[in-house]
């Protein structure tokens, strides 16, 4: 019932850029933080950036700051992930999330829902 679906990975040029989308369906986004996480081959997922349930607040892990924009759409039930200047090492499983709690963006993975990810590939 409760269900976070990304979309818009693929394979893209160093240097290129890439629209992530998350979907959320079974429950209003309004009342949620939003988180878009990261995981590459062999390396722990990571926190890549947060947006506050109002849009007011966001956060940026030090690798993607001025790369990456994250925004959301509540009248639409959706959160994106704007990627520019992409570099090989952005090559990675990308989640999204839903945090309830405090309706605080995070950069950990204190998060009640997640979705199933979507592949990011950069390279030439």
């Amino acid at each position: 019932q409760l269900q976070l679906v990304e979309s818009g990975g693929g394979l893209v040029q160093p240097g290129g850029s890439l629209r992530l989308s998350c979907a959320a369906s079974g429950f209003i986004l309004d009342y949620y933080a939003m988180g878009w996480f990261r995981q590459a081959p062999g390396k722990e997922r990571e926190g890549v950036s947060c947006i506050s349930s109002s849009g007011g607040s966001t956060k940026y892990a030090d690798s993607v700051k001025g790369r990456l924009t994250i925004s959301r759409d509540n009248a639409k039930n959706t959160v994106y992930l704007q990627m520019n200047s992409l570099k090989p090492e952005d090559t990675a499983i990308y989640y999204c999330a839903a945090r309830r709690r405090d309706r605080i963006c995070v950069l950990s993975d204190d998060y009640d829902y997640w979705g199933q990810g979507t592949q990011v590939t950069v390279s030439s």
